[in-house]
């Protein structure tokens, strides 16, 4: 296992066959998006494709959609010497202000970043929109949704995404209302 963040992985078969069962299961469903919206790494972008492909939507790209930026860790293994060259600071006194390893993003790089991610979506008016992109970046953007500071190694929400999990949120402008309809991993 390595770092991901920004390392550029492709997905993998389990990956492809997890991405395609979570497509079918909306086609089944008779979920539709007018929209996807994709980060420009390759493992969010394969897996936008895939979903595509099966539910006939057009893909869009958009690189504040990418990981957080992990600097130097990214691609490094887990738990080696060599993974643990720059290591990310994950316990108090941790500030938002730290970036991950010594080129990296901090908390409030991301949360910027995701704002402007989440923003880019909700101009968009109305439609159904699936945003197709990694963990970290997700977080951030249910953390501007909530109005609250996700961090690692610190108390606040954070969200479990597992691979091809999704959460459903509805935004409702004239109320300013964010609603979390469901989630699923």
């Amino acid at each position: 296992m390595v770092h991901e963040g920004r390392y550029d992985s492709p997905l993998t078969d389990v990956g492809r066959e997890q991405v395609k069962s979570r497509a079918q299961g909306w086609m089944d469903a008779s979920i539709t998006f007018d929209t996807i919206v994709a980060s420009t790494l390759i493992r969010a972008s394969e897996s936008a494709h895939i979903v595509a492909e099966i539910l006939d939507v057009p893909v869009e790209h958009d690189p504040d959609w990418m990981e957080r930026d992990n600097g130097q860790l990214a691609g490094r293994p887990i738990g080696t010497k060599e993974g643990n060259l720059y290591p990310i600071k994950t316990v108090e006194p941790f500030q938002p202000y730290d970036i991950v390893s010594r080129k990296g993003e901090s908390a409030w790089d991301l949360m910027g970043r995701s704002a402007r991610a989440l923003q880019g979506v909700v101009r968009r008016g109305e439609g159904s929109f699936l945003v197709v992109a990694h963990g970290g970046v997700l977080n951030a953007a249910m953390s501007c949704i909530f109005g609250t500071l996700s961090s690692p190694g610190v108390n606040g929400v954070h969200f479990r995404f597992a691979d091809a999990g999704f959460v459903k949120v509805l935004y409702e402008p004239e109320k300013q209302l964010w609603t979390i309809c469901g989630m699923s991993s």
